[in-house]
């Protein structure tokens, strides 16, 4: 209907970016993505408003940065779902792969930093208010 206006919302990587780039940068962003909000949704810094300050500020700080490189979609289906109606699925492998593995990722490190989980820490998820 419109063209090629705005690709339709579609993410794409930047001109004369190459799409193995494109795919670091991905794993980059998500992977720095999945760790603020795992960061934040733990412990004492899990109070107020704290964890969506940190979030959307990292987003949007993400997005301002990497958006003229890969789109910085770091989220799949907000790749996929442009490129489905637009039916060009070329570039959609970078935008499933980049995000699975920045996540895996980002887990890894958290296991590193924080270790295994914890028979507290699997109370506290539940949001039961109990401490062990």
């Amino acid at each position: 209907m419109f063209g090629n206006v705005g690709l339709l919302g579609a993410t794409v990587p930047g001109p004369g970016i190459s799409d193995l780039k494109t795919l670091i940068l991905e794993v980059l962003l998500t992977a720095g993505l999945v760790n603020v909000i795992l960061g934040t949704a733990s412990g004492a810094r899990n109070i107020g408003s704290n964890g969506a300050i940190a979030v959307g500020g990292y987003i949007a700080l993400a997005g301002l940065w990497a958006a003229p490189i890969s789109g910085a979609s770091m989220n799949p289906v907000r790749s996929f779902a442009p490129d489905l109606l637009r039916g060009n699925l070329r570039t959609d492998w970078i935008y499933i792969v980049g995000p699975i593995l920045g996540a895996m990722v980002a887990v890894g490190f958290e296991w590193i930093l924080k270790g295994a989980p914890t028979q507290a820490g699997s109370l506290a998820a539940q949001g039961d208010g109990k401490q062990p």
